[in-house]
C-alpha cells in the first residue's frame, strides 16, 4: 500500500497550471509572435470535387504587403502527408494509398481542400491578395454519402481504389459465426448511424515557422498533441531533412481530443516559406477554417447482429462497419474503424464473432481519431444492440447484461479479437451504478413525469476500452541548484492537468510541495524522445516513468546525503523536503545536497523509461435518465450516474474532470452534434450558427465514483481515463431516449443526434401516437 503524502499520489489537489490559465498568462501558439513575422492564409476549395487551373497570379503577387503566392507546383520537392496506419484487405493485399499533397494539384477533393498559400505583411493584406487570385473551377460529380459512394457508377475519389473502397478487412471466423446464427433461437439485428462530428476544441490550430540560415535549422511552434511525431514526419517524410535540423515546440494547448495529434499541411508549409522568404511565417486558423480544414471524427454506418439462445445468452455476433475516411487518408484514419471492431464484444462473453470493416473514400473532409478513436463507435453499436436484445426477448436490460458479462472468475479473458482483459468486475460496477441511480424507483418517476405531460426513459451502458498500449516513454527527474525539481517527459498536456499529475508523482517520492516541481513537455530540443498524448496513455505510461526516475533519484540523493550525514544509506528517509536520519532531527535539505562536492550532474538527474507490456482496460457502467417533452421533442437529462474502474486513482480531482469532460462530449454527440453535408458536398454546418455544441445548461449534475481493481499490466495499477467518459456516455444517453420513446409510443429506433426535431418526428410517426 502506497504511503499517503501531503501532495502525493491519491490526493485531490487543485491544478497548479490553472492559476496561469485563469489569469491570462497561458502561453499558446498564437501568443508566440516572432519578430518580423509574416502572415499566411490559404485559398481553399469552395467545391467538394472540382478541377481547377490558375490564371495570372502576378496581380495578386504585386498587391501591397504581399511577399509570396504559392501553388502546388512551387512545392514539387516537398513530400505528401503520410498515412501511418494503412489497413490491409482481408486477402492481405493493400490498396494503394491516395496521395495527400501539401497543396492540391489540379483537382480539389473536398470543400476546404487547400489549393494556394498567400503570405503578406499582415493578415488583412494576405486575405485581400487571396481574393485577387485568378482560378478557374470546373465542378465535377462528387461522392458524399458512404452508401452512395460504394454503389455502382458512383463518382470515384481515387482511381486506384475501385468502388471507393480504401480497404476491406475481416476479423474472426465467418463460417463458424454463420453456423451459430443458423441454429440460434433468436437473432436480433440493428443498423446504427454514428454521425460525423467536429472536434471543436477551444483553441483553433496555429503554427509559426522559422529558419536560421546560419545553422540550417528550422523551428516550428504548433498547437499539437506531441512534438516528436511532428518533427519526425515533417523532417523525414515531408521535407526530407535530418530530424536534428528541426525543432518543434508546443506550449499550452487549448484542447486536442485526437485532432491535434495529426499532421497538417500548414506545418511544413510555414517552415518552407520561412526559409524562402528569410522571415518567420505565422498562420492562425479561424473557426470556419477549422470546420473544413481539420480532420473530423466518427462517421460510421454499422449493422450488427446478435445470436441468442432461448434464455437470452449471447452465442455469436456479426458486425459490418462502413467507416467514412473522407477524401484523403489522414494519419491514423484507416485504423480507427478497425480499432473499434477489435472491441466489438465489449464486456460480454461472446464465443463467436465475425466483423467486416470497410474504409470508404468520399469527397468530404478527412476523418481521423476523435476522443476514444473507434472505441466509442464500437461501444455505441454494442450497447444499443444489447438493449434491443433485451426488448425483443422481454428481459430487463440489466439482467440480460448480467447473464452475459465476462465474469471476474474468467480473468484473464481473451476476446475473439485477441484482446486480453486482465481484471474486471463488470457486473459489480453495473449493480453499484444502478443502486446509486435509484433504479428500483424509476417507475415512480415515470408516473410523476406523466402528470407533467412528459415521458421519461432510463438507459444503461456497460463499456470497456483499451488504453495505454504500444510505445513507451523515456524521461528524467532532476534536482536543481535551488533545491527544486524538474521532470522532463515526452507526453503533451492539452489541458488535462499533466503539470499537476506528474508533480504529484515526484512529490510522492521527494516530499516537496508542487510549487517546487516543474514539468517540461513539448520541446524536441529539451526532451530527446516522446510519443505525445493519445489513447489515454499519458498518465498510465508517463506516471510509471516519472515514478521510476523519482525512485532512482531518491537513491542517488541518499548516497550523497549519507556521506554528509555520516550515516548508512539504509538509515535515511525522505521527509518534508529533506533527507533525514530516521528517528532523529539530523537532516540535509535538497538545496544543500545540490551543492555538495560530490553532487555531479549525473548524480542529480535520473533517466528512466517504461514501455507497457499490454493495454490497460478501464471499464464501468453509465446510467442516464431523461425527460422528453413530446410537444417539442426537447430532451432534458435529469440524472446521470457513473461507476468506473480505473485501477488506481493518481489524482481524484483530475480524474473527475476527465470523466465529466468526456461525458459532456458524449452528450453533445448524442443530442445535438452532427456535421451535415449537402448533396453537392457543401458542409452545411460549418460554423456555430449551424453546428450545436453542449453548454452548461445542457448538462446535469453527475454522480461519479470508482470501484477500482488494479491493472496487472501497469506497475502502478493505473488504467487510462482520458477517453472513457466519451465511450460510456453516448450509448447510455441514447438508450435512455430510446427507452422513453419505446415505453410511451412504441418507437423502434432513433439515431444520433436525438435533436428535438428528430425526437418530435419519431413521435409523430409512432404506431401508438
Amino acid at each position: 500500500m502506497m504511503k499517503p503524502m501531503k501532495f502525493g499520489m491519491g490526493q485531490s489537489i487543485k491544478r497548479v497550471e490553472d492559476v496561469r490559465f485563469i489569469t491570462g498568462r497561458g502561453n499558446y501558439t498564437s501568443d508566440y509572435t516572432p519578430a518580423g513575422a509574416l502572415q499566411a492564409v490559404f485559398l481553399r476549395s469552395p467545391h467538394a470535387h472540382a478541377a481547377f487551373s490558375f490564371g495570372d497570379l502576378e496581380a495578386a503577387r504585386a498587391m501591397p504587403g504581399v511577399k509570396a503566392v504559392y501553388t502546388a507546383k512551387d512545392f514539387a520537392e516537398i513530400g505528401d502527408l503520410p498515412c501511418l496506419a494503412p489497413m490491409p484487405n482481408s486477402d492481405k493485399s493493400t490498396t494503394p494509398l491516395k496521395p495527400y499533397p501539401v497543396l492540391a494539384k489540379g483537382s480539389a477533393d473536398h470543400v476546404g481542400d487547400a489549393v494556394a498559400m498567400v503570405i503578406a505583411e499582415s493578415e488583412r493584406e494576405a486575405r485581400e491578395a487571396l481574393e485577387a487570385i485568378e482560378i478557374d473551377w470546373s465542378p465535377l460529380a462528387a461522392a458524399i454519402d458512404m452508401r452512395e459512394a460504394i454503389a455502382d457508377g458512383a463518382p470515384q475519389v481515387f482511381a486506384k481504389a475501385p468502388g471507393n473502397i480504401a480497404y476491406d478487412a475481416h476479423i474472426g471466423d465467418k463460417a463458424k459465426t454463420d453456423a451459430v446464427f443458423a441454429k440460434a433461437a433468436h437473432v436480433v439485428r440493428i443498423t446504427i448511424v454514428n454521425p460525423r462530428v467536429v472536434a471543436n476544441f477551444m483553441e483553433p490550430r496555429s503554427a509559426a515557422g522559422e529558419y536560421d540560415p546560419a545553422s540550417g535549422r528550422y523551428t516550428l511552434h504548433a498547437s499539437s498533441q506531441g512534438v516528436h511525431g511532428l518533427r519526425d514526419q515533417i523532417a523525414g517524410m515531408i521535407m526530407k531533412i535530418s530530424p536534428d535540423k528541426l525543432r518543434v515546440v508546443t506550449d499550452d494547448v487549448g484542447g486536442g481530443f485526437g485532432t491535434k495529434s495529426l499532421m497538417y499541411r500548414e506545418y511544413p508549409l510555414v517552415l518552407e516559406a520561412a526559409k524562402r522568404l528569410g522571415r518567420p511565417v505565422f498562420w492562425q486558423a479561424d473557426r470556419t477554417e477549422h470546420f473544413v480544414g481539420d480532420a473530423q471524427g466518427r462517421d460510421n454506418l454499422t449493422t450488427a447482429e446478435m445470436a441468442l439462445d432461448k434464455d437470452g445468452h449471447f452465442l455469436a455476433m456479426r458486425v459490418d462497419i462502413l467507416g467514412n475516411l473522407g477524401a484523403y487518408l489522414s494519419q491514423f484514419g484507416p485504423y480507427i474503424p478497425w480499432l473499434g471492431a477489435t472491441m466489438a464484444t465489449g464486456t460480454y462473453d461472446i464465443a463467436t464473432l465475425h466483423a467486416r470493416c470497410r474504409g470508404i473514400y468520399t469527397h468530404t473532409v478527412p476523418v481521423d481519431a476523435y476522443r476514444g478513436a473507434g472505441r466509442p463507435e464500437g461501444a455505441y453499436v454494442l450497447e444499443r444492440l444489447v438493449d434491443k436484445c433485451a426488448r425483443t426477448l422481454k428481459i430487463a436490460p440489466e439482467e440480460i447484461r448480467a447473464r452475459n458479462f465476462v465474469k471476474s472468475s474468467q480473468m484473464p479473458y481473451v476476446t475473439q479479437t485477441a484482446r486480453t482483459y486482465d481484471v474486471g468486475d463488470f457486473e459489480g460496477a453495473m449493480r453499484a451504478a444502478l443502486e446509486r441511480a435509484e433504479y428500483a424507483d424509476f417507475g415512480a418517476r415515470v408516473e410523476a413525469a406523466k402528470k407533467r405531460g412528459l415521458i421519461r426513459g432510463i438507459g444503461l451502458s456497460s463499456y470497456i476500452e483499451c488504453t495505454a498500449w504500444g510505445d513507451g516513454e523515456e524521461g528524467s527527474v532532476e534536482l536543481g541548484p535551488d533545491g527544486n525539481f524538474t521532470a522532463y517527459i515526452g507526453t503533451q498536456s492539452n489541458g488535462q492537468g499533466h503539470e499537476t499529475a506528474y508533480a504529484q508523482v515526484v512529490s510522492q517520492y521527494l516530499d516537496v510541495p508542487l510549487d517546487r516541481i516543474k514539468v517540461v513537455q513539448g520541446d524536441t530540443d529539451r526532451i530527446p524522445t516522446g510519443h505525445g498524448t493519445g489513447g489515454s496513455r499519458s498518465i498510465p505510461v508517463g506516471a510509471v516513468m516519472v515514478t521510476r526516475a523519482s525512485e532512482t533519484l531518491v537513491a542517488s540523493l541518499k548516497e550523497l546525503a549519507a556521506d554528509k550525514l555520516e550515516a548508512a544509506v539504509g538509515d535515511l528517509e525522505v521527509a518534508d523536503g529533506h533527507i533525514r536520519i530516521a528517528g532523529t532531527d539530523r537532516a540535509i535539505s535538497y538545496e544543500e545536497i545540490a551543492k555538495l562536492p560530490g553532487a555531479k550532474p549525473e548524480k542529480l538527474k535520473a533517466i528512466e523509461s517504461f514501455t507497457p507490456p499490454d493495454a490497460t482496460y478501464p471499464n464501468g457502467t453509465h446510467v442516464c435518465e431523461v425527460e422528453i417533452d413530446p410537444e417539442t421533442g426537447a430532451t432534458r437529462i435529469d440524472r446521470y450516474t457513473v461507476v468506473d474502474d480505473y485501477g488506481f486513482t493518481l489524482s481524484p480531482l483530475l480524474l473527475k474532470g476527465q470523466v465529466h469532460g468526456g461525458i459532456a462530449q458524449g452528450i453533445g454527440q448524442a443530442l445535438m452534434e452532427r456535421a451535415v453535408y449537402g448533396e453537392d458536398g457543401q458542409l452545411l454546418t460549418a460554423s456555430f450558427m449551424d453546428y450545436c455544441m453542449p453548454r452548461a445548461d445542457s448538462l446535469p449534475d453527475f454522480h461519479f465514483e470508482t470501484r477500482n481493481i488494479a491493472s496487472t499490466t501497469n506497475p502502478l495499477g493505473l488504467k487510462g481515463a482520458g477517453e472513457a467518459g466519451s465511450i460510456g456516455s453516448t450509448p447510455a444517453v441514447m438508450n435512455a431516449v430510446a427507452d422513453a420513446l419505446w415505453r410511451a409510443y412504441g418507437v423502434e429506433h432513433i439515431d444520433m443526434p436525438a435533436t428535438p426535431l428528430a425526437v418530435f418526428t419519431a413521435i409523430a410517426g409512432a404506431p401508438r401516437h
